[in-house]
């Protein structure tokens, strides 16, 4: 097995609400950490989010009644990590009073991968994490899991594949890397998709033109997995090619995999673009937990 991307110094950072999305990310990130052998950190806040506006005023009942369901929340999401994992698993947990958001981003530069649920609860926690994964997709220097309504940690899913995308880029070896090595620490197989389309829409294209195009794609496909097979011999890889839009493709094969791994961008990406029309679709419409990774 090929050496970990990260130091194991570097904890996978999950943020919890108290919402069930967010309960299912506790979950998801704790069996990932306990893969990894690596420190779970728990985070919590009790700031108000901007929009309820500036003229939100709380009283010290309200801001101790906010710490003790603050701290209610990091209890229940240890609970639900330490059932999926046990008692071996280094579990470290915060209390904030900054906002999430920022929080996070700036976590991110310590981290091995930050876990947020799709969305958060209601009342004064809604802002947490309902547009948190979109915002820390888009500007994390580390992995981003987005958890949604389930943490596919079943007996069922867990021997499901994961499924990567790959479009030939230097944005998507970093996804490569990290998807071959969820996979070989899971001890599944491991679906490798390329999909290509037709930009032009012209009907008049020969037979033998598609033939040519079909072979060029998949030439970019073995190019991107070259010496993934050595290094990883203990991952069973499938190599899927398919000509149509990688959103659809990618979402429908996300049906039988266990987690999805895309890279921030991909061939229609340019340099500092934050978060890719692909990466984004399937980031609010898989329903398996997905991993959006840009290089750091």
């Amino acid at each position: 097995m090929a050496e970990r991307i990260a130091p194991p110094s570097e904890p996978i950072v999950v943020a919890v609400d108290g919402s069930a999305t967010a309960g299912h990310a506790a979950v998801w990130a704790a069996v990932d950490a306990g893969l990894h052998r690596c420190q779970l950190l728990i985070v919590t806040s009790v700031s108000i989010p901007k929009e309820y506006g500036p003229g939100v005023v709380l009283t010290d009942a309200d801001t101790e009644w906010l710490r003790e369901d603050a701290e209610r929340v990091l209890t229940e999401a240890t609970g639900v990590a330490r059932a999926a994992c046990g008692e071996a698993l280094d579990i470290k947990t915060k209390l904030i009073f900054d906002p999430i958001i920022p929080y996070l981003i700036d976590r991110s530069r310590r981290a091995r991968m930050v876990v947020v649920g799709s969305r958060g609860r209601g009342a004064i926690r809604r802002g947490l994490l309902g547009s948190v994964s979109t915002a820390v997709a888009r500007h994390s220097q580390c992995p981003v899991a987005v958890v949604h309504s389930t943490s596919a940690t079943d007996v069922l899913s867990s021997v499901k594949p994961v499924l990567v995308g790959v479009d030939g880029t230097t944005n998507s070896m970093p996804a490569l890397e990290l998807a071959f090595e969820e996979a070989s620490r899971r001890k599944v197989s491991l679906m490798a998709l390329h999909a290509w389309s037709d930009q032009t829409s012209r009907l008049d294209i020969a037979v033998s033109s598609w033939d040519a195009i079909r072979e060029s794609e998949d030439a970019v496909l073995a190019e991107s997995l070259a010496g993934f097979a050595e290094r990883y011999p203990d991952v069973s890889m499938t190599r899927v090619l398919l000509r149509d839009r990688p959103v659809r493709c990618l979402f429908d094969e996300s049906e039988r995999a266990q987690l999805v791994v895309v890279g921030s961008h991909g061939r229609g990406g340019f340099a500092g673009m934050l978060l890719g029309s692909t990466s984004n679709a399937l980031l609010h419409s898989v329903q398996c937990p997905i991993i959006v990774v840009r290089q750091r």
